[in-house]
């Protein structure tokens, strides 16, 4: 459904803009109208990421007046390869100023303005309400629920988008109009169930394919033209390149935007998503060693079966030594059950500590009561023990 411009006019464009933005304003649904409408919008991305690169290139390059950065981290080698925002020199810097440095080249008649701080309950609504729209380019769940629950609360719309290997999802919620992310998930996924990028990967281009339609529909939404993606979600296959549409609609019994809704503020959203399931958050109690005790061990020639719970292309990429792989699915689902030690101590470690959590639950279910697991994982040995090794 067609919607009216989210924000008004203004008053006018300079020569020098009028010649930037000819292309679009030969468009007659854009028009000298719409090009002063996104130079009168504000509009806040979460994330300077795999997601939020594009959109921010995009977002200045189609004038769009005032422009906010909400991100906190710095720049990792890892990240080049689909953050395209960033470049070599920026490894080491602040994502927000990083970013900030390309739009201004891209666009000097933006106003940028940075919140280089973690998007949290004690400054969602203080930063939100200075913006007419949110484009949400978070990846992880806790951050999602958070940056929907405040929207709905401020009466925002904000543009959504997930990336995932090959696959990627688009919509914009907005309670006022039509459903609200919650109506789509009102809960999260057990904890470990779905992997995120840095587990799982993602092609870095399919970041530009999402990030490109996140834009997209931001430029509909504040000039009123089009027909935006309110009720609908997009999910694209790169892989068999093809997109779907399919129905959202809004939940009546929605927690946070239904008429009897239960959530009227903010909640601990870490603790609503988990991170750990209960039982894994329980079997690290006791049986939770470092990366340093580990290598003591190790030393110590103690006689242990050091098991990697990651999935086969992580294991090729880094491993520490003396390692054998069993991903963790295999572990929980009990088809590799057979495969652990009995007579042996089981370490089991994975990237950061999450994955190993629940394959020593699986495990110590299965009688391993002596097992445990390296906090911090890969990562942690990497770091604490041998930093010759790459990361990922």
């Amino acid at each position: 459904m067609s919607l009216p411009p989210l924000v008004e006019p203004a008053s006018e464009l300079s020569v020098d803009e009028v010649r930037r933005y000819s292309r679009h304003l030969i468009i007659p649904d854009v028009a000298m109208d719409g090009q002063k409408r996104l130079k009168n919008a504000k509009v806040l991305c979460v994330g300077a990421g795999g997601l939020g690169s594009p959109a921010l290139m995009y977002l200045a390059a189609a004038g769009v007046g005032t422009i906010g950065i909400a991100e906190f981290d710095t720049v990792d080698e890892s990240n080049l390869q689909r953050q395209i925002i960033h470049g070599q020199s920026d490894i080491g810097r602040p994502k927000a100023e990083s970013a900030a440095a390309s739009i201004r080249e891209i666009n000097p008649y933006v106003n940028v303005v940075i919140h280089n701080t973690v998007l949290d309950n004690d400054n969602v609504f203080e930063i939100f309400g200075q913006y007419d729209l949110i484009v949400d380019g978070t990846d992880n769940f806790a951050t999602r629920y958070m940056v929907n629950d405040a929207a709905v609360l401020l009466g925002k719309p904000y543009v959504w988008g997930s990336i995932y290997r090959f696959d990627g999802q688009a919509s914009v919620f907005w309670a006022d109009q039509g459903p609200c992310y919650r109506c789509l998930y009102p809960e999260p996924p057990p904890p470990g169930m779905v992997p995120s990028c840095a587990e799982g990967g993602v092609l870095g281009v399919l970041c530009a394919s999402i990030g490109s339609i996140q834009v997209t529909e931001a430029i509909k939404l504040l000039t009123g033209i089009g027909d935006p993606l309110v009720g609908s979600l997009m999910v694209y296959d790169a892989l068999e390149m093809t997109y779907r549409k399919i129905k959202v609609r809004k939940d009546p019994n929605c927690a946070v935007c239904g008429p009897n809704a239960t959530v009227t503020e903010l909640i601990d959203y870490e603790d609503f998503c988990g991170s750990v399931t209960d039982e894994a958050a329980e079997a690290v109690i006791g049986s939770t060693i470092t990366a340093r005790e580990l290598e003591t061990w190790i030393k110590e020639g103690r006689d242990i079966d050091l098991i990697d719970v990651r999935e086969p292309a992580e294991y090729e990429i880094v491993r520490i030594p003396g390692s054998r792989l069993i991903p963790k699915g295999d572990i929980v689902s009990g088809a590799a059950l057979a495969d652990l030690p009995t007579e042996r101590q089981a370490v089991f470690y994975c990237k950061a500590g999450v994955r190993s959590a629940e394959a020593l639950a699986a495990a110590k279910a299965a009688g391993l009561k002596n097992a445990v697991h390296v906090q911090g994982g890969v990562l942690g040995w990497i770091n604490q023990v041998d930093p010759s090794l790459p990361t990922y």
